[in-house]
């Protein structure tokens, strides 16, 4: 773009736009900050807000890796907080991903059923070289990205990049567990709230929470508590 100025006889001249210079970050050079987990965006806010201050934040710790190189079996230690309250979980299983899913799935799939259902569809670490520190490049972020496929065979992706391989897988996985917990307890908050409305003859609200639980239900994936839940929408 150009604009337009005058010269010192009053004459019109067109002068280029000022545009900024970018600066490049050279390797080394620090342009990383902090590790970042990411989330499948659908229905993340919707479910933020039914649930509240109830919503269930999980994080990672520490963890602990034994492995046998000759066999390949994994045994992990995971310390996790969830709201605050510390929680140890112990998986086991084929390689660090595999005793990850082993451990913090089956910890949470006792009470809430959907995980149950849940599959991993792909997994896989690339490496950004552009963040190193050091000439070698071995500490360079790595990004962890986790897809996991639900009863309807939707896929959902969750990643997490940091300098540490076994952090952020881990984060990875407690993110989709997080994800898929908080949806189920979102879908049947809100039912429980249409029921309310029922009740109370608020059409009004019974109109929005319908709205809503179909929009949740995306995220979900198969409990006989959410089928018995959408077969009795259906018919209503």
């Amino acid at each position: 773009m150009r604009t337009q100025s005058r010269d010192r006889e009053g004459r019109r001249v067109h002068v280029p736009e000022y545009a900024p210079r970018t600066r490049r970050h050279r390797p080394g050079q620090g342009c990383y900050h902090g590790s970042v987990t990411k989330r499948p965006p659908a229905n993340l806010d919707l479910i933020r807000r039914v649930l509240g201050n109830d919503y269930l934040n999980l994080e990672v710790k520490h963890i602990i890796l034994e492995e046998a190189s000759a066999t390949g079996h994994s045994r992990v230690k995971i310390e996790t907080q969830q709201n605050g309250t510390t929680l140890l979980v112990e998986g086991e299983g084929v390689g660090l991903v595999d005793a990850l899913v082993a451990g913090l799935f089956r910890r949470y799939e006792i009470e809430y059923q959907s995980l149950k259902s849940i599959e991993l569809a792909s997994f896989h670490v690339h490496a950004r070289l552009d963040t190193k520190k050091r000439r070698a490049g071995a500490d360079s972020v790595g990004e962890v990205t986790l897809e996991v496929r639900n009863s309807e065979g939707k896929v959902f992706v969750f990643s997490d990049s940091s300098r540490s391989i076994a952090t952020s897988s881990a984060r990875a996985v407690i993110a989709a567990v997080e994800y898929f917990v908080n949806a189920e307890r979102a879908f049947i908050t809100l039912y429980k709230s249409r029921q309310h409305a029922r009740e109370r003859n608020r059409d009004d609200l019974v109109t929005r929470y319908t709205e809503e639980l179909a929009e949740v239900v995306k995220s979900t994936s198969y409990a006989e508590v959410i089928e018995n839940i959408k077969k009795e929408l259906g018919e209503s």
